[in-house]
């Protein structure tokens, strides 16, 4: 079982942020933080969970690093009766927001995971992406973090932004593989309607050369890729359960849950979900839409997916894929071979 909590208060808005999260309703910390715990109760009936229930934490938003360690304590202190003994607990965090008295109030909570949206090291770049950092403050925020005995570090690159070229790319992972960390995620910066990106023209570009040598630079830095947009010596247990289609319960605004073959939506807004943190709008998923998830994910990552979910028809394509070498099959299993080709291969099976 895998649980998401979600934080939708941020200091300020990313230029190309599409995410459930606001600036200007950080007044409804505490009460967001006491509705928490109700819907909480509540899918603890809903999912049956039970002692060692809970596998890995997820806490996401939106900044998590907005919200005070003390306002987290008694949401730890309620879900950790459900605790598996070997969990991954994983914050995101805002390197201007994460001060030394944050991260240790979270350890001690028991995060052991913290994932930093640096984005980049480049200061002309953090600023055309809207960010309220600096390289400078990124660098001290990851330092701190292992400082204070968080072993697993992770942090976000962004590319494919108009301005980059290689030099820039190169100076970011060059910038990270000095830093304590185990991880990267790398995502091409897209636009999407509602962001501030998306009424200019021209502020990202699309150079697959660029994108293939940029993965291809990041391993080389001794970060092994495992899924499209992510590299680690140390691999993400939370995320692997998701690519695994492993049941997952989502709290707070916005934050969607899954188990077996529903979803459940909660109220988006934050001051509705506060007046109802128990609301959910539900979707019922087909069979053959849950067997389409199974292998989209499997595709865009290392888990793969079983063979034998597939018809005879979508069977004989992932032979063709085979014999191509574009996937390949081990003990019953279809491995993709070409990550940057994932949801090309996926349709031309199911296609």
């Amino acid at each position: 079982m895998l649980l998401y909590l979600h934080i939708p208060f941020c200091d300020s808005k990313c230029f190309y942020c599409s995410f459930n999260s606001y600036v200007d309703k950080l007044e409804y910390k505490k009460k967001y933080m006491e509705a928490i715990l109700k819907q909480f109760d509540y899918e603890t009936q809903k999912f049956n969970i039970k002692k060692n229930s809970i596998k890995t934490v997820f806490i996401g938003g939106g900044t998590p690093s907005t919200v005070t360690p003390e306002l987290y304590a008694p949401f730890f202190e309620k879900i950790s009766k459900y605790f598996d003994g070997n969990l991954e607990i994983t914050t995101e965090a805002n390197p201007n927001s994460t001060t030394s008295k944050w991260i240790k109030g979270m350890k001690e909570l028991g995060i052991n995971r913290v994932s930093f949206g640096v984005q980049s090291f480049d200061n002309e770049k953090l600023k055309y992406l809207g960010r309220n950092h600096t390289s400078k403050s990124a660098v001290k925020a990851i330092e701190n973090a292992y400082n204070t005995g968080i072993e697993n570090i992770s942090l976000d690159l962004i590319h494919d932004t108009k301005i980059d070229d290689k030099k820039l790319l190169k100076n970011d992972i060059d910038m990270a593989k000095k830093l304590p960390i185990n991880h990267i995620s790398s995502y091409s910066l897209t636009i999407e309607k509602g962001t501030k990106f998306y009424n200019i023209k021209e502020t990202s570009k699309e150079n697959t050369n660029e994108q293939i040598w940029f993965y291809e630079e990041i391993e080389k830095a001794g970060f092994p890729r495992y899924e499209v947009s992510n590299f680690g010596r140390y691999i993400c247990k939370h995320n692997v359960g998701y690519w695994k289609h492993k049941d997952y319960i989502g709290i707070g605004a916005g934050a969607v849950g899954f188990k077996r073959d529903k979803r459940f939506y909660p109220h988006r807004s934050i001051e509705k979900y506060i007046s109802n943190p128990l609301y959910q709008d539900i979707e019922n998923i087909s069979k053959i839409e849950l067997k389409e998830e199974k292998v989209f994910l499997g595709l865009r990552s290392f888990v793969g997916f079983d063979k034998k979910i597939l018809n005879e028809k979508e069977s004989s394509k992932v032979d063709i894929l085979i014999k191509e070498k574009k996937v390949m099959q081990k003990n019953g299993k279809i491995y993709n071979l070409e990550y940057l080709l994932s949801d090309e291969i996926a349709l031309f099976i199911l296609g």
